[in-house]
């Protein structure tokens, strides 16, 4: 990956503090939650977790926006991430994610950059998850079982 010049980094899934997760937990301890905000781009339901794409059209996908605690971890930090998604180049098959800086709108009204994790395989024939919020669409695909 790139030099960062970026501390900030946006999820939307399992790394959410909804989710309670082990990856969640693990950020917890390197990032601090700045704000709930949200990205251009539209959500897809891939069963086990969920996919990102950019998009440029008016979709957004909920998440939260982290910085990191101590700019000098940050690289180390990461790459640990990196590697939780998917994304090493040493590997010979090619990475389901990628990531990208993006544009937050976080809910003071303000912008910010992050690092974001975009999906790159295909999405054909998977449900989008028309609220741009993974949280609230398995709250509701509960409540329908």
């Amino acid at each position: 990956m790139s030099t960062p010049t970026c501390h900030n980094i946006f999820v939307y899934g399992s790394l959410r503090s909804g989710f309670n997760s082990p990856a969640y937990n693990y950020i917890s301890q390197y990032f601090d939650l700045v704000s709930p905000g949200r990205i251009r781009g539209t959500l897809y339901d891939l069963g086990a977790y969920p996919a990102a794409l950019p998009t440029a059209e008016d979709r957004f996908i909920i998440g939260e926006l982290y910085t990191i605690r101590h700019a000098d971890e940050f690289e180390w930090a990461m790459a640990q991430l990196d590697d939780y998604e998917g994304i090493d180049a040493s590997y010979d098959e090619p990475s389901e994610y990628r990531r990208d800086l993006t544009e937050v709108w976080i809910d003071n009204g303000q912008t910010a950059t992050a690092w974001v994790y975009w999906y790159t395989a295909d999405v054909t024939d998977k449900p989008v998850v028309a609220s741009g919020d993974v949280l609230q669409y398995l709250q509701e695909k509960m409540k329908s079982l």
